[in-house]
């Protein structure tokens, strides 16, 4: 059994809490917020009669020595729980982001790698079944290897609260999923950026909702990215839509359902090389999938079996990476360089 205390009672904790739930080998031993009463409130949702609630995660965590902690929290605040779980020799699951800033992340994967502790991040993107379908179909070479990727991102969502306030919006909330997926579809390494941000007439948000971005994902690959959170019509789906063209073909998936691939035929039609469909095989049986409860399943076999979860914090840091690469370029104008030592 691995016993763990969650940190972070807000809207956000009930789809760990419903994930959690599924897994028998889990149980929850502590719920920890700086509003005891939203503690008590998840704990009395959940059944959790036994869980130890309160306010200082240091003193529950010395009150229930758990295996594990569950990071729900802002991200302002990551660093200190991450830094508190490990001094307490306990892994880490945390939501995303990884963390606020470059600084922060570094020295929270630093933290884990000296505790000898499993870290993961909750990027729950990699665990949608088409995204696995495309990593496994591009990397089987049936239409070579990808030389650009393409995405777009246009979801108009009236939030209200913090979001509409805080500044690039886009880039710091959302985009980072868009950004592991293409890195992990043609597992690239970012090398480079060139980003815009603007804010457009018809926008209800202080800064940051609309964004382009070009990010070079090294061996001659190009990622153009093109989001927004207030382009009405035509609304795409949150996983995006796409585009990769590869050496001998090319793949779209509209984010839905529909996902195909074409390939180079014999001869030419005029002006233009033939194609011809190519099927992308279904699901494999060893795809991770499953959102919350397939990452978190990946984090208990990790501490389990003493291996590294997929979405370790010392992978995911690249694609954190390249959202703090795409600000910078924003805010400065020009093309930023994603050196190794920022991730």
């Amino acid at each position: 059994m691995v016993n763990v205390v969650l940190v972070g009672c807000g809207a956000m904790s009930k789809a760990w809490l419903d994930a959690a739930r599924q897994i028998d080998r889990l149980a929850i031993v502590g719920l920890v917020d700086l509003d005891a009463d939203r503690a008590r409130a998840r704990a009395h949702e959940y059944d959790l009669t036994g869980a130890v609630i309160g306010t200082d995660l240091d003193a529950v965590l010395d009150q229930t020595r758990p295996d594990a902690v569950f990071d729900v929290v802002v991200p302002a605040a990551r660093r200190q729980v991450a830094l508190s779980a490990f001094a307490h020799h306990c892994h880490l699951l945390t939501e995303k982001p990884l963390a606020d800033t470059p600084e922060n992340a570094r020295a929270i994967v630093k933290a884990a790698r000296q505790a000898g502790r499993v870290h993961a991040v909750v990027q729950n993107r990699r665990y949608v079944a088409d995204v696995r379908r495309i990593r496994r179909f591009l990397d089987s070479g049936a239409i070579g290897a990808a030389t650009s990727i393409h995405a777009d991102f246009f979801v108009a969502p009236h939030f209200g609260g913090f979001r509409e306030e805080m500044a690039h919006v886009l880039l710091l909330d959302m985009a980072i999923h868009t950004f592991d997926a293409a890195r992990y579809m043609v597992a690239g390494e970012p090398a480079g950026v060139y980003c815009q941000e603007w804010e457009p007439a018809n926008s209800w948000y202080r800064q940051g909702s609309s964004a382009s971005a070009v990010f070079d994902l090294g061996g001659g690959r190009l990622f153009t990215y093109a989001g927004s959170w207030c382009g009405a019509g035509f609304r795409t789906s949150w996983e995006g839509s796409w585009r990769i063209v590869a050496e001998r073909g090319s793949l779209i998936w509209d984010g839905h359902d529909v996902l195909q691939a074409e390939v180079v035929a014999p001869g030419r039609d005029g002006l233009f090389d033939k194609t011809q469909p190519i099927e992308v095989p279904p699901l494999d049986p060893a795809d991770r999938v499953g959102g919350h409860l397939g990452i978190i399943q990946d984090f208990i076999r990790a501490i389990e079996t003493g291996t590294e979860p997929e979405t370790r914090g010392a992978d995911n840091i690249k694609s954190l990476a390249m959202v703090f690469g795409a600000i910078e370029s924003a805010e400065t104008g020009r093309r930023v360089t994603i050196a190794e030592d920022a991730q």
